[in-house]
């Protein structure tokens, strides 16, 4: 956790230095200059599993609800489980606070969601940051719309005694994880609005054969269908080791699958909320991205929602929730 907090530190401190270095007169704050930037790229913190690029603006407070339901298909659903209504794979609960209109900081807490084979680990807490290091124009100034970001995992459940395991604790950093993203937007009109987050996981403690270090590459986009209404998606590819894939199949006929999210969003005032269906069954970066091994081909997808409130602190409304 020591490790994590570092980074996060760090990584923090170097964006404020590189946005002080000699590529600020073309990448920072360009309004004073009559370059006007784009907002709304998305219409939330979040796409579906993804994050999108947007931040809060200052003191502003955003609370967060993510549901995932079971599967609606195959031999784990249909209507003995209510296509899935009868089973809750994740919950979270999380707070989003606006430090600036490019910093926001968030915590919050995830029940987890371990398939029982390459991962074991639930219960987590974690601290998020997200720092917006360029903001789109509407002349093309600034063409895209660059932002990182950063979540530290804590597992506080209790050890599992089995070697092997994700969770057969040793010690207080095995018991720790995170994720660093890049996320580079673009909106190309009123109705789309597209993304691309090259990720990095870190995990400290794996099962058997697996990768504690492991990289991706997140898709995302949302089409604007009415005023307040809009279709959101994105699909994640894990760049996973043919060794780990070659020991999971043959000693447990595992395969794993790309984490692929399709909703409806719709927006109401302070509220955005997301209606999804994916055959992720995790909502933490560190597990859906490396251990989702469920497919929407064999009916092993669920629907779920990601809500959103967003609590103006300062009296001002926030640039992400209204055009």
């Amino acid at each position: 956790m020591k490790k994590i907090i570092i980074f996060w530190i760090m990584s923090c401190c170097w964006l404020k230095a590189a946005s002080q270095d000699n590529l600020s007169a073309l990448f920072t704050d360009t309004t004073n200059q009559g370059h006007v930037p784009v907002i709304a790229t998305f219409k939330s913190v979040d796409v579906i599993n993804g994050r999108s690029n947007e931040t809060l603006k200052r003191h502003n407070l955003l609370f967060i609800v993510a549901h995932r339901f079971g599967d609606i298909a195959g031999k784990n659903g249909g209507g003995k489980t209510l296509f899935g209504m009868d089973d809750i794979y994740d919950v979270l609960i999380g707070f989003d606070y606006g430090i600036s209109d490019r910093l926001t900081l968030g915590v919050g807490r995830d029940k987890g969601a371990p398939n029982g084979e390459n991962t074991d680990q639930s219960s987590l807490y974690y601290l998020s940051a997200k720092y917006r290091l360029w903001q789109q124009t509407t002349d093309n100034h600034i063409p895209f719309a660059v932002t990182l970001f950063a979540r530290g995992l804590f597992s506080s459940m209790h050890r599992i005694d089995e070697p092997g395991s994700d969770a057969d604790f040793q010690g207080f950093s095995d018991r720790t994880s995170a994720v660093a993203q890049l996320i580079i937007a673009r909106k190309f009109s009123e109705s789309l609005s597209l993304e691309v987050s090259p990720s990095y996981i870190r995990r400290n403690l794996v099962a058997t054969s697996e990768m504690k270090n492991m990289f991706a590459l997140g898709l995302g986009g949302r089409v604007r269908v009415s005023r307040h209404m809009a279709i959101v998606a994105d699909y994640f590819i894990p760049f996973r080791s043919s060794e780990s894939v070659h020991y999971y199949k043959q000693q447990y006929d595992l395969d794993f699958y790309n984490a692929l999210g399709v909703g409806l969003e719709i927006e109401t005032g302070g509220h955005v909320f997301h209606i999804n269906f994916t055959n992720s069954t995790s909502i933490m970066e560190t597990q859906f991205i490396p251990s989702t091994t469920t497919t929407w081909t064999k009916g092993q997808f669920r629907w779920g929602f990601n809500l959103s409130r967003t609590f103006l602190l300062d009296g001002k409304k926030s640039d992400m929730n209204h055009r």
